[in-house]
């Protein structure tokens, strides 16, 4: 039988650390499923809520031209609209990937932080 001492070690700095990483890693996939950031750019110029209008039979320049206008409206409002929900997504990404960083770090140093926090408050006490 190994020492206890050895188990939490290895329990804190690799086990509880590898479990922190695995939902670092399920946050960082919910939250491209959740924008659907792939999606979004793939149809990044597709019309907004699919409004379009046909050009129909036969030419006419009027038509023609309205009809060009208000595609390229609904497909200039629907990039702009996907344009901002991926700047959100991304940023999400970021703030999360921020996050993870500063967790893990945080658990790896949290002993030492400990050990230093009661240095100090003994030294606070007896001087």
């Amino acid at each position: 039988m190994s020492n206890i001492l050895a188990k939490s070690f290895i329990w804190y700095f690799f086990e509880v650390t590898k479990e922190i990483l695995k939902g670092w890693r399920n946050f960082l996939i919910f939250n491209l499923n959740y924008f659907s950031l792939v999606l979004l750019f793939k149809t990044l110029f597709s019309p907004w809520r699919r409004y379009h209008y046909s050009y129909g039979k036969g030419f006419s320049p009027k038509r023609y031209i309205n009809v060009f206008i208000f595609n390229m409206m609904s497909r200039l409002v629907g990039s702009l609209f996907r344009i901002g929900l991926i700047i959100l997504g991304i940023s999400a990404e970021v703030f999360i990937v921020i996050m993870g960083i500063i967790l893990t770090f945080g658990w790896i140093l949290l002993p030492l932080i400990l050990l230093f926090g009661l240095i100090f408050g003994f030294r606070l006490i007896l001087f």
